[in-house]
């Protein structure tokens, strides 16, 4: 890949460089694809919603006032996206589906012990309010900070806190109460 910054891509970007764009499509490609398959337990609604969250970008790229703070700008656009869908999806279906396929692929850089571990967390993830799934996929998947993760969803340090706190309580509720193959 190469040495160009976020910054001076998304300035790229601005003054109408089109390559540009796909370079910094083609660098975060795969951790905003993790990100969320997780938020969303399917590949092909990840794809859906990351189609739109790189349009929606692309189109108000004037308006990230910190270029060099691109990756959590872009955080804010995905999470929105995919808080959008599950909405909609949830009026339609209550149950979230799992992509098996999806969560392999999205484990690549995160491997776990096994293609039933995975689906077990993954199942758990689902069961999660989707405020406490954004909260620990951040934290915990994609290894950001609490001051990153405000930046993107807009909640303040303790809400945030609580928020991860409810999710690994719960999450280890589910886990440990969950019939094991």
């Amino acid at each position: 890949m190469d040495a160009e910054s976020d910054a001076a891509l998304v300035t790229a970007v601005v003054a109408g460089d089109v390559d540009a764009f796909a370079r910094l499509v083609a660098r975060h490609r795969d951790s905003y694809t993790r990100f969320a398959v997780r938020m969303l337990g399917s590949r092909a609604d990840a794809d859906d919603v990351l189609q739109s969250a790189w349009m929606r970008a692309y189109r108000n790229m004037a308006s990230c006032r910190q270029p060099e703070r691109f990756q959590a700008w872009l955080y804010q656009i995905v999470g929105n996206e995919c808080r959008s869908f599950a909405t909609r999806r949830g009026r339609r279906e209550r149950r979230f589906a799992a992509d098996e396929e999806a969560l392999a692929q999205a484990a690549v850089a995160h491997p776990a012990d096994g293609a039933a571990v995975r689906d077990e967390i993954q199942r758990a993830l689902d069961q999660l309010p989707a405020e406490q799934r954004e909260a620990f996929v951040l934290k915990y998947v994609e290894e950001l900070s609490y001051e990153e993760m405000m930046e993107i969803t807009g909640a303040g340090l303790s809400a945030l806190k609580m928020r991860v706190k409810r999710a690994c309580e719960r999450l280890r509720t589910l886990l440990e109460t969950a019939p094991h193959a």
